[in-house]
C-alpha cells in the first residue's frame, strides 16, 4: 500500500511539474536588423567599413526547464554578407554580397529568476542552408545577378557543384546572446561568429578568412 501510495504521489508531483513547464514554455515572434560582416585577416577579424546592414525575422521557442533556465530552437530568415566601395581617377565602384539563409540556432539560456523584467544570457550553435540573395555593383560597372550556390552535400566530405563563383550552400557556427524580457516583449543582442568558409571549394583552415560575422539587435513579441 505504502508503495502504490508513492508511485501515485511521484506521478502527481511529475504531472504538475510538466504543466508548470508547459506553462512557462511559449513561442516568440521576432524580427531586426543585422549588421553583417565577412572576415578579412587571419585572426578572423573585420573592416568597419565594409559592414552591411540587412535584416532577419522568424520564431524562437522557450522551453523552460527550470526558472532560470531555458532551451531557445529556432527558425530564421536571415540576411548577411558584405558592401564594398573604392574610388580611383574620379569614379566609384560599390559592390554588396547578400546571401540569405534559413537558419536553425539552439541555444542554451541563463534568466534572473526573480522580477518582472529578467536579464538572460546565453550561447549556442547554428547551422544555415542558403537559399537566396544577390551580388550587385553600382558605379562603373551596374549589375545584379543572382548568387549561385553549389549542390554541397552535408553529409559527404566533398563539396558538390563547387566552381569560381559559387558560394557554400551550408553555413555553421555560434552565437552569443544577451538581452531582457518582460511578460509580452524580449529585447535581444546576438552576435553570430560563422565557422565554415563561404567561397566555394575551399576548405584550408590555415586562416579564418571570408567567414559570416554577424551582429544583431532584435525586437521580439512572445505568443
Amino acid at each position: 500500500m505504502n508503495l502504490k501510495r508513492l508511485a501515485i504521489g511521484s506521478l502527481s508531483i511529475l504531472l504538475a511539474s510538466s504543466g508548470l513547464m508547459a506553462q512557462k514554455s511559449s513561442a516568440i515572434l521576432r524580427g531586426g536588423v543585422n549588421f553583417a560582416n565577412i572576415s578579412n585577416a587571419n585572426d578572423g577579424s573585420t573592416s568597419d567599413s565594409k559592414m552591411l546592414t540587412s535584416w532577419q525575422a522568424g520564431i524562437i521557442g522557450d522551453l523552460a526547464l527550470t526558472e532560470f533556465l531555458a532551451i531557445q530552437p529556432g527558425l530564421l530568415y536571415s540576411s548577411k554578407g558584405v558592401k564594398t566601395e573604392a574610388s580611383s581617377g574620379g569614379l566609384n565602384q560599390k559592390l554588396t554580397f547578400n546571401p540569405q539563409y534559413i537558419e536553425v540556432p539552439v541555444n542554451l539560456v541563463f534568466k534572473t529568476p526573480t522580477g518582472n523584467a529578467k536579464f538572460f544570457v546565453g550561447a549556442g550553435p547554428y547551422a544555415a542552408i542558403g537559399v537566396a540573395g544577390k551580388f550587385k555593383g553600382e558605379g562603373v560597372f551596374d549589375f545584379s545577378n543572382k548568387i549561385e550556390y553549389s549542390d554541397d552535400d552535408p553529409l559527404t566530405a566533398e563539396e558538390e557543384g563547387a566552381g569560381a563563383f559559387r558560394v557554400k550552400r551550408f553555413d555553421y557556427g555560434l552565437n552569443g546572446l544577451i538581452g531582457i524580457e518582460a511578460s509580452s516583449v524580449v529585447i535581444t543582442a546576438n552576435y553570430g561568429l560563422g565557422l565554415a568558409k563561404i567561397q566555394s571549394g575551399t576548405d584550408n583552415n590555415d586562416n579564418d578568412n571570408n567567414k559570416h560575422r554577424v551582429f544583431s539587435l532584435t525586437l521580439g513579441f512572445r505568443l
